[in-house]
């Protein structure tokens, strides 16, 4: 199957099967914000904006990459480009290697630029293939592809290992990913895949020299489940059983926030899960400087193109700048400072590195 084919039929299962973690939850809901009666404030005073990696968000909120490499793939991307310019959010891309193998599908990706020539856009590249020994000028190739202001390195290894075609030789990509950091003129932000970063990873990472983090951590998209799915519509019974084994498997969103921030004071983005402007609060105010959805963004503008994708995220930018109303924070860095309670498995969690 081709890269545009394998593509093609992710869009096709994240718009129409249930994908998410059933019982993992990010553990999001065991933040508990303090509520301030008299916030002393005017909700008109609160200013949603934060400054990410020397751009300016209207709020601490981007797509998080998705897609591209397909013809299909194009005027979501277009949309999506749509709706975060107008909202002056950032976005990033999907994985552009179909786009090295086959140049034509450039504009898959480059639309994005085009379409919102001022956005914070993010280039993405897979660490097996920076394994497998993609050049340098290649890297640069698909930063220059979307006139990126970050490269995304996504590290997918529970998903390469349940797809049928999966690339599973991880060998040796932080020491590659330290000669990226000092070859391109972007900064490298490493995300997961929706297992989760954890603080020894952090601590690599950090040492490597990346510009961010984004630790996806479990809670929403099973990339396990999706390509369990795919393996099951092959016929490849081995690779549907391992993947309903470790359909839920990494680090909850919130506890892999913790396990970075124990170590690390890197620019931090959160997501896998985020379904709500409260749990961006949430998520930042555990460490994390940004957010970033995907899936309900993806579902949205499948249903209602660039407006339905709007919709989305204005609701959860108000419902961000609700919470912080309602904690008495005028700005993104008071909620920061602001005292939150930590519950459950999350609160162990917390204790076991260090955080109260």
């Amino acid at each position: 199957m081709s890269i545009s084919e394998r593509k093609i039929d992710h869009l096709s299962i994240v718009s129409k099967e249930k994908v998410e973690a059933k019982m993992q939850t990010t553990w999001l809901e065991y933040v508990r914000l303090i509520h301030k009666a008299s916030p002393d404030i005017s909700f008109d005073e609160v200013d949603t904006s934060v400054t990410f990696l020397g751009s300016r968000f209207s709020a601490p909120l981007m797509i998080d990459s998705m897609t591209g490499g397909a013809e299909e793939a194009k005027e979501i991307n277009r949309k999506l480009a749509e709706a975060a310019s107008s909202l002056g959010i950032g976005m990033g891309v999907g994985s552009q290697r179909s786009a090295l193998k086959n140049p034509e599908l450039a504009d898959t990706f480059s639309v994005v630029r085009e379409t919102a020539p001022d956005m914070f856009v993010m280039a993405n590249v897979g660490g097996a293939q920076i394994a497998a020994g993609m050049s340098v000028d290649d890297i640069k190739k698909v930063v220059d592809m979307v006139k990126a202001n970050a490269l995304a390195v996504h590290l997918n290894p529970l998903q390469e290992l349940i797809q049928p075609e999966g690339d599973t030789n991880f060998r040796g990509i932080v020491p590659k990913i330290n000669e990226i950091v000092k070859a391109v003129q972007v900064p490298v932000i490493v995300k997961e895949v929706g297992a989760g970063i954890s603080r020894e990873m952090a601590i690599e990472l950090h040492m490597s020299g990346v510009g961010a983090i984004n630790v996806s951590g479990v809670g929403g998209t099973s990339w396990a489940v999706v390509e369990g799915l795919r393996a099951k519509k092959a016929g490849n019974r081995e690779k549907f059983e391992l993947s309903e084994t470790f359909a839920e498997w990494g680090i909850p969103t919130a506890a892999s926030i913790l396990e970075v921030r124990s170590v690390s004071k890197i620019p931090l983005i959160a997501s896998g899960g985020i379904r709500s402007g409260l749990d961006i609060a949430r998520a930042i105010s555990l460490g994390a400087d940004i957010s970033a959805m995907a899936l309900p963004v993806m579902k949205a503008v499948l249903k209602g193109g660039s407006e339905g994708a709007k919709k989305l995220l204005s609701k959860s930018i108000l419902e961000y700048r609700s919470a912080l109303f309602l904690t008495g924070s005028r700005t993104t860095s008071e909620l920061k400072r602001k005292r939150r309670i930590l519950l459950g498995p999350l609160g162990e969690w917390a204790r076991s590195v260090g955080i109260q």
